[in-house]
């Protein structure tokens, strides 16, 4: 009888991240080919010399289970399964680009402020090509749940291990996909024993990375509220005025998700500073961020589109409501960060401003693939 070949050791994507379609690993001497599926349908059927494989397919844009089967000289078949990767557009693979302004967008971007009534910010841009547009884009805001994405970059940079059934995996799931307060606070603790020296780590990072108009202040708190005070003075164009407490600016999100993405391929800032975030941290962050349940924002108008998926973290608090994500199509990759606020209270509107950005941006980007 002959004995078919041992499974094959699947290097990427691993379980619970992100993949670009690279699947890489190892097969048994004599393996003759190798078969890949992406849940059932076959995305790849390719021969193999030597042990080593590293391919790319077009992965499905949603969560999957990834199959490899050896195929040996025989015939005989072995197979290895990865769960839980969700596929992105092999078009959507980190590189580096300089942004630079989009005219047309940004004529678009001020219409759409223009008819916003409160204070806004905007940053939008297209990281196949680094075009773009802002408004408002260094002016601060109260921060709400916006910056938990900075404190799971910030414990994973610590060198804290985030494999299934660990603390730190448990607390970045409730922190990201359920925007959980004490989740927070509590993975703040463990990264450094407090909530104020775990705020003074976040913004240890954000100035390493060059984004410096963030300050995490501590922990969060149940009645987090804002009220007036002396606007920050910056080269902005509508300054809101709140109390003392965290805040940020789109500038910052959108560098701060920028960094993370890049560092998914072992690019950027990111990668390059902080050495213990791996590209696999990086690829597990938006993997959690695809999970998300606070929806109806950037992704109000796009989302209904089977073919387009939006990784964000939004925040909110009773005066302000912010969005920042990714928004991934066929033919690429964009950034869009879009903040509010109104001292009386924000609402649908926020919301509202949020779709028609993102929408504005994929219809642009679109016409330039």
């Amino acid at each position: 009888m002959i004995s078919g070949p041992p499974p094959p050791a699947i290097v990427q994507p691993a379980a619970y991240e992100v993949s670009y379609g690279l699947v890489s690993g190892w097969v048994a001497q004599g393996t003759r080919r190798i078969v890949v599926r992406a849940g059932s349908r076959e995305v790849a059927n390719k021969r193999v010399v030597g042990r080593h494989f590293t391919l790319r397919v077009d992965l499905p844009p949603r969560e999957l289970t990834l199959s490899v089967t050896a195929v040996g000289p025989s015939g005989h078949r072995a197979t290895s399964r990865v769960e839980h990767v969700v596929g992105l557009p092999q078009a959507a693979s980190p590189a580096a680009h300089a942004p630079h302004q989009d005219v047309v967008l940004v004529r678009r971007i001020r219409q759409l402020v223009a008819g916003y009534g409160g204070t806004c910010a905007v940053y939008v841009e297209n990281l196949a090509d680094g075009s773009g547009a802002a408004w408002n884009a260094r002016a601060r805001f109260p921060a709400a749940s916006t910056l938990k994405l900075a404190i799971a970059v910030t414990a994973l940079a610590d060198g804290e291990t985030a494999g299934p059934g660990t603390l730190t995996d448990s607390l970045l799931r409730r922190m990201i996909e359920d925007s959980d307060n004490d989740a927070a606070d509590e993975l703040e603790i463990h990264v450094a024993g407090s909530t104020s020296a775990g705020g003074h780590r976040v913004d240890a990072l954000m100035q390493e990375l060059g984004l410096d108009d963030t300050l995490m202040y501590g922990g969060y708190e149940r009645d987090l509220s804002s009220a007036s005070g002396d606007p920050i003075s910056l080269r902005v164009d509508d300054q809101p005025s709140f109390a003392r407490g965290k805040y940020t600016s789109a500038r910052d999100l959108a560098g701060l998700l920028r960094a993370v993405w890049l560092a998914s391929r072992g690019l950027g800032p990111l990668h390059a500073r902080e050495p213990s975030f791996t590209a696999g941290d990086a690829r597990h962050l938006l993997y959690l961020l695809a999970f998300v349940r606070d929806r109806g924002k950037l992704d109000r108008e796009i989302g209904r589109a089977p073919e387009i998926q939006v990784l964000h973290k939004a925040g909110w608090i009773n005066t302000v409501r912010h969005d920042n994500g990714l928004v991934f199509w066929r033919g690429g990759v964009f950034l869009a960060t879009v903040m509010t606020y109104r001292a009386g209270g924000v609402g649908s509107a926020s919301d509202i401003l949020a779709g028609r950005v993102a929408s504005a941006a994929l219809a642009r980007f679109r016409r330039s693939t």
